[in-house]
């Protein structure tokens, strides 16, 4: 039933960030639809393009989160994934894939 999932260690995002510019964004700005990177901790068995230690980006409003062992994590389907940077690369690649 629960093949098809990527269990993902989120990149937590709190409190005041800085644009590339240097410009101090405050924590209760609200930005439009935003996604996030999350570092692959464990994958189902049918899961077929990522695998564990990849970094990837979903949208985090499309997410489930779960506590085991007193941390957080992210339950995904792999087909809410919209990128894939991965250590994998071949020549030419820029590491990134969809």
């Amino acid at each position: 039933m629960l093949h098809d999932r990527i269990l993902v260690s989120m990149e937590v995002e709190a409190g005041e960030r800085r644009s590339g510019g240097g410009i101090l964004i405050p924590a209760t700005v609200q930005l439009g639809r935003r996604l996030t990177w999350a570092k692959v901790v464990a994958i189902g068995a049918s899961v077929r393009q990522v695998k564990t230690e990849d970094r990837v980006l979903f949208d985090p409003e499309d997410r489930a989160e779960v506590e085991l062992r007193g941390e957080m994590y992210v339950l995904l389907r792999e087909r809410d994934l919209h990128a894939v940077a991965a250590e994998r690369l071949q020549d030419g690649s820029t590491g990134l894939y969809l």
